[in-house]
């Protein structure tokens, strides 16, 4: 059996299922094949000359994404992704997680190393972008007001209800209980977080 080359792409901005598929749509129109689209990435089979990829990322622009190519941005990327994979589509969580532990594992650096160079090139802290992330998730949950508050703490990983509200009210100048009475609903998309 012959081994297919594929090429990744790291892309800025893809952060749901709509954006997966987006993507994808985008790749074939390029008659690129097209073996992977994930969160954040692409994996094509075969070779992509300079022009075809100028004109993917011009595409990609177009609907709001963006070709990483430097390392730096792309391991910042990479970050981002994981976080929002955790937070915003991991099925369950059982109870709070050590976020650095598995950024550390699953991107196969130290923490030190993540955490400072993200602080560099994206200008807040990978705590402060996943409490972000985490209250964004909380919003989200209370919309849909299935979940007591315990529940959606569990959910979404915090230690108490006290902990996600102490978070809460920081981030949006009120608790969660005033957040879902006022009927708000004032959401983020996720790659403006």
């Amino acid at each position: 059996m012959k081994q297919t080359d594929t090429n990744k792409l790291l892309i800025r901005n893809m952060v749901c299922q709509r954006c997966v598929m987006a993507v994808e749509a985008e790749l074939v129109k390029l008659n690129l094949k097209p073996v992977s689209v994930v969160l954040g990435e692409a994996v094509v089979e075969g070779e992509i000359n300079k022009e075809v990829l100028s004109t993917l990322n011009k595409n990609l622009k177009e609907i709001g994404f963006e070709l990483i190519d430097d390392k730096k941005s792309q391991l910042i990327e990479r970050i981002k992704t994981e976080i929002i994979k955790l937070i915003h589509y991991q099925q369950e969580m059982d109870g709070p997680i050590n976020y650095s532990a598995h950024l550390s594992k699953t991107l196969g650096l130290e923490y030190s190393y993540l955490s400072n160079l993200f602080s560099s090139v994206a200008g807040t802290t990978i705590e402060k972008y996943m409490i972000l992330q985490r209250v964004e998730k909380v919003k989200e949950l209370l919309v849909y007001d299935e979940l007591t508050l315990s529940e959606i703490a569990w959910k979404t990983g915090y230690s108490s209800v006290q902990h996600l509200s102490n978070q809460f009210k920081k981030i949006i100048g009120m608790s969660p209980s005033a957040y879902k009475k006022m009927h708000i609903y004032n959401r983020k998309a996720l790659d403006k977080v």
